[in-house]
């Protein structure tokens, strides 16, 4: 006598393996694209600010009277460099429908290495080995919030929403403060982008879970891995900077 029970309980968990294996490959295929889009920020970074030919058209300076060069502002060619990854990133997240996987994760690529090349003033800014500290404080923070946002059952749909209202209150008060120039309202922003990207590496975590479990065709999965990777890189890199005005010791 046939067991139907038993051989659909059997089903059901073998059908669950596969998804939780699926799982795996998918958010490792994410973390894969994310890291390779740091190492490859960091690589521009370092080749942009140790080529005098590249950092001479980005950057101006100027020498101090004890005989020290210091930065001193941007060239024309370096705010076009600063704004072109927005314009690179608002591009992919808008035409990512329509773009073959191919060619989004290529514009991830190129968009890496644009913010490497815009971020190498930091190098000149802070020291390396603050630099370094403030990676690897970064990356475990950054590791400890998105395991969380993988592995609890709580739904964070409402604390993502929150945390957007934030970002966008906080990218005002950014502008505000070119102007104000104050130092009080600096650390308040700084302190203010940590948590928000602190809890967004949470929240983009668990929503690029739930995005995996919809379930759609290879070629979606790919791009859907792409802006996956494109939401925990932003909020790394964020997180990151933020930190920086920190822990970061000046030149």
């Amino acid at each position: 006598m046939v067991d139907y029970n038993s051989q659909y309980s059997t089903s059901r968990s073998q059908s669950a393996a596969e998804i939780d294996e699926g799982l795996r490959a998918y958010m490792l295929t994410v973390y894969n694209y994310m890291a390779s889009a740091l190492a490859l920020t960091g690589l521009a970074a370092y080749v942009t600010a140790n080529t005098q030919a590249l950092y001479s058209l980005l950057y101006t300076f100027a020498q101090t009277p004890d005989g020290q060069v210091v930065l001193t502002g941007m060239t024309g060619l370096g705010y076009v460099a600063m704004f072109a990854p927005l314009g690179l990133v608002l591009f992919l997240s808008f035409r990512i429908n329509n773009m073959q996987a191919s060619t989004a994760q290529m514009t991830f690529w190129i968009y890496s290495a644009l913010v490497g090349v815009s971020l190498a003033s930091i190098l000149f800014q802070y020291t390396g080995m603050s630099i370094a500290k403030t990676f690897f404080v970064t990356a475990a923070a950054f590791g400890s919030l998105s395991i969380y946002g993988y592995t609890t059952k709580k739904n964070l749909s409402g604390m993502g929403s929150f945390l957007i209202m934030g970002l966008f209150g906080l990218i005002i008060a950014s502008v505000v403060n070119m102007f104000l120039q104050s130092s009080a309202m600096e650390f308040v922003i700084s302190a203010a982008g940590v948590l928000i990207f602190a809890g967004l590496t949470a929240y983009d975590t668990q929503k690029i879970k739930l995005m995996y479990l919809q379930g759609e065709h290879s070629e979606t999965a790919k791009k859907k891995a792409i802006m996956g990777a494109l939401r925990l890189y932003l909020d790394f890199l964020n997180m990151f900077l933020f930190l920086l005005r920190f822990m970061g010791n000046r030149e």
